[in-house]
């Protein structure tokens, strides 16, 4: 135990130290611009289907669950933006009598930061919403459109509106979850370790009137953990600029410090909620995942990893790994929620 103390310590500090580097070089970095007029259809369902099917032969897309068990808002609008750039967010909830409330979960699709849909996690929000559970899809401002830390303004700004909604949705606001696949497996957890950061609440112009939303738990469905540890995969430019660096704006040469601060494995304290880790086959996409548990059980914070050996990255999108993970997540937040 003192031995992983040790190291995790060290750790922190050698990126720390590099940050501290990296800090003078940023004002001489070169911005890298990620906007586009288009959205960018790379990611969905079907594309990740083609690719897939190609080393797992056996996979099958999930279909939308039709069930008179759950209700159905779709469109609705969590920021309107005067026609420039509405952020959606959908619901889907037990159907039955008023008067019951439920756990909450907010599910964020991934896509690389750039690119990816909502819509793409309507069959998980039916599945838990049948168990129970109140699901919204909230869409994001994707790098085509803002780069960091807009992403996590909006979802921080979608979790203030499921809190605002509570009652029209019988929402229990003292078990809300944040999950999300891939970037939204990273952008999950950097909302569960960021909670009270001020940095993080939202825009400057509006920081004194916003407030935090406690977070209770966290699925992080493999999503990275840090940007920079060297188990990561992220922010390899040699080829073609990487979603990282379109995201953050800054390649990591030359911003590191950057880096470094958009990682949820920087914020991971005492005050970090329950996680859960389901992850693939494919060990980047954890990068940092072991650091971060031992963090969470430095102060006794509860954590699992579940994990589908040789599982592709898209895993959560299709049969047959879909059913256990919506079993693995309902499990979870049973023994976090009891």
């Amino acid at each position: 135990m003192l031995r992983n103390c040790f190291a995790t310590l060290g750790y922190f500090i050698c990126t720390g130290i590099m940050s501290l580097f990296a800090l003078a070089a940023h004002a001489q970095a070169q911005h890298v611009d990620g906007h586009s007029p288009y959205p960018d259809t790379s990611y969905t369902t079907w594309s990740a289907f083609v690719n897939t099917r190609k080393t797992h032969s056996e996979i099958q897309i999930v279909p939308e669950l039709k069930s008179k068990a759950v209700v159905e808002k779709r469109n609705l609008e969590y920021i309107p933006a005067g026609g420039k750039y509405i952020r959606w967010i959908d619901a889907f909830y037990p159907a039955g009598k008023r008067g019951k409330k439920h756990p909450a979960i907010v599910i964020i699709h991934g896509g690389g930061w750039r690119s990816g849909n909502r819509t793409q996690h309507y069959p998980l929000a039916q599945h838990l919403a049948a168990r129970g559970y109140v699901c919204f899809t909230p869409s994001y401002a994707l790098s085509t459109y803002a780069q960091y830390p807009v992403a996590i303004y909006d979802l921080k700004e979608a979790l203030r509106w499921v809190i605002q909604h509570a009652d029209k949705y019988q929402v229990d606001t003292s078990k809300i979850t944040v999950l999300g696949f891939s970037a939204g497996g990273e952008l999950a957890a950097f909302l569960g370790t960021t909670v009270d950061n001020p940095k993080f609440l939202g825009p400057p112009n509006k920081l004194k009137i916003l407030k935090p939303v406690p977070i209770q738990a966290v699925v992080d469905i493999d999503g990275t953990l840090s940007f920079t540890h060297p188990e990561t995969g992220e922010g390899d430019d040699s080829k073609k600029i990487s979603a990282a660096t379109y995201w953050l704006g800054y390649s990591k040469k030359d911003s590191l410090a950057l880096w470094n601060e958009a990682s949820p494995l920087t914020y991971v304290g005492p005050h970090t909620p329950p996680t859960l880790f389901i992850n693939s086959g494919v060990a980047r996409m954890h990068a940092g995942r072991n650091h971060f548990i031992k963090v969470l059980d430095q102060y006794h914070i509860y954590s699992e990893v579940k994990t589908f050996e040789n599982a592709p990255h898209s895993f959560c999108l299709f049969d047959p790994w879909f059913q256990p993970t919506v079993n693995y997540i309902d499990d979870f937040l049973k023994r976090v929620f009891k």
